[in-house]
């Protein structure tokens, strides 16, 4: 019983008040976001909605931490457009699951934990790049739809909704001054809802967007044959989604632990988003991921546990059977300006303050990640490139590290001493170094100061042992660490090794 109360968290202390209070806020600011995504992907506008309740609840209740917040992300949402267009939605719903299982799978075989590679300017521009797009997402707020054709709102309907935009940015920024027993998202959003409904305003609410009136998501498997060909279709899609899907999810992850001070679960994570989209799949849901912004609504509300997720998710289903009446009738100036905060608070402005302090290739990745980021809107794309080009860099500098000191011992024979890590990209330099035809004929290479890393480097120490042997000189090797000597033992098959006592062991060739 214990390890099912501490499994759910239900141990941990909660602010009851502060958890509902920050549950229905979130739940108000990812309504429009979930219709918008449905609506770009082309389906229906509940299946957004589902997909925020589905996602919500079922990450809420398993998910790797507390104070995350999952819904239909337009991250995943946008990989499958293509699919709906060719094959029509219940392919997309099929891909939803299959991405739903493979993301469960990447927490089963703890494969969650690959995220702590990804490098802080990696990080910067992933958070950088998604602030912006949030930002310019609300900037589309103030276009209007006429006779099939999108312009930008003009006069007085401008006037209005950037007004009320303001006015809730205001209340947002200086109500906590006042109190912050009331998340300060909520205050705005029900301010301004009064004032519009109070003077009669005529400005553009939820309900423009779409109708959000619907019953129960109920349960089918989706309408496609269960044939090769099918899975052959829907695969490739399922794999970028499923991976778009986790690097959001965790790196929201990294961001909270990093705003907590806490540690969350990322295998743990990666099962509970497996989970929600494979439910999402059978239940008509577009599916999704962690969401950065509505995870910082909920952080910056105060809270600090789950009940807040499961809330927020249980007000969207509430609202889809009951709610929408009242719902439909929120400005979206409201909506707009508490999105715009959030924007704010995402950019990583402390990136900005030190960026003379960083090295060029870090800036240059930073901006990198953040560009792909915004212009193409793939965050697996823009992050992976960011961890290659990091990682290649990262090589590139220890190459040049490899250095070796020479000297004559008093038994006559030459000492390298090797500093720097022994590794494929250091690998040319280190036989570079090595005097082969003039050296005597016992030679010690110590690597007290360095370390054995890849099979590229064993080969190379084959390749030195090798030629010193074709002119009958011998080399030993000295002060290796244990994991150095483990590589060469895993190696015998592959190049001749024989171990003489540690610290010392010699490296000989056929």
């Amino acid at each position: 019983m214990n390890s099912y109360l501490k499994f759910f968290d239900f141990k941990q202390k909660i602010n009851y008040k502060t958890e509902v209070l920050a549950g229905l806020t979130v739940a108000m600011t990812m309504i429009p976001e979930s219709l918008s995504f449905a609506i770009l992907a082309g389906l229906s506008p509940i299946v957004g909605l589902y997909a925020a309740f589905l996602m919500g609840l079922v990450t809420a209740i398993l998910g790797g931490r507390p104070g995350m917040i999952s819904g239909g992300a337009g991250a995943t949402v946008v990989v499958l457009i293509a699919l709906s267009d060719m094959h029509g939605v219940e392919y997309l719903f099929a891909s939803v699951a299959l991405a739903g299982l493979m993301q469960f799978l990447v927490g089963v075989f703890k494969l969650g934990k690959f995220v702590r590679l990804i490098p802080q300017p990696v990080m910067y521009g992933f958070l950088n790049g998604l602030a912006i797009i949030i930002f310019m997402a609300q900037i589309e707020q103030f276009k209007i739809v006429e006779n099939g054709v999108t312009t930008w709102l003009t006069g007085v309907p401008l006037y209005i909704m950037a007004g009320l935009t303001l006015l809730t940015i205001a209340v947002v920024l200086y109500f906590p001054k006042i109190t912050k027993a009331i998340p300060a998202s909520l205050i705005a959003i029900i301010v301004v809802f009064i004032l519009v409904l109070g003077f009669n305003i005529n400005t553009k609410s939820v309900g423009d967007i779409a109708s959000i009136k619907a019953g129960l998501p109920s349960f089918h498997l989706p309408a496609v044959p269960f044939t090769l060909e099918t899975l052959q279709i829907i695969f490739p899609f399922s794999l970028v989604m499923a991976g778009v899907g986790m690097i959001e999810s965790l790196l929201t992850l990294s961001m909270v632990d990093e705003i907590t001070n806490s540690k969350g679960n990322a295998n743990r994570e990666a099962m509970a988003q497996g989970s929600a989209n494979i439910v999402n799949g059978f239940f008509g849901g577009m599916g999704g991921c962690a969401m950065v912004a509505q995870t910082l609504v909920n952080l910056n509300a105060g809270s600090r546990a789950r009940l807040s997720g499961i809330i927020g998710a249980l007000t969207i289903l509430a609202i889809i059977l009951f709610g929408a009446p009242v719902i439909e009738r929120i400005p979206m100036a409201a909506l707009v300006g508490v999105m715009i905060m959030v924007a704010i608070g995402t950019f990583e402005w402390v990136s900005l303050r030190i960026i003379n302090k960083m090295p060029k290739s870090d800036i240059f990745v930073g901006v990198l990640v953040a560009f792909i980021t915004v212009v193409l809107h793939n965050l697996a794309l823009a992050v992976l490139v960011g961890v290659v080009i990091s990682a290649l860099v990262f090589a590139w500098d220890n190459a040049k590290r490899i250095r070796a000191r020479k000297h004559i011992n008093a038994e006559g024979a030459k000492v390298y001493e090797i500093y720097g890590p022994l590794f494929f990209g250091s690998v040319s330099g280190f036989i570079e170094k090595f005097d082969i035809d003039n050296d005597p004929s016992e030679i010690i290479i110590d690597f007290k100061e360095s370390r054995v890393a890849d099979m590229s480097a064993i080969d190379a120490l084959n390749k030195i042992t090798a030629k010193y042997a074709n002119i009958n000189k011998h080399v030993i090797l000295k002060h290796l660490s244990q994991d150095c000597r483990n590589k060469l033992e895993k190696a015998k098959g592959v190049i001749a090794i024989t171990m003489e006592d540690d610290p010392t062991y010699k490296v000989v060739s056929n």
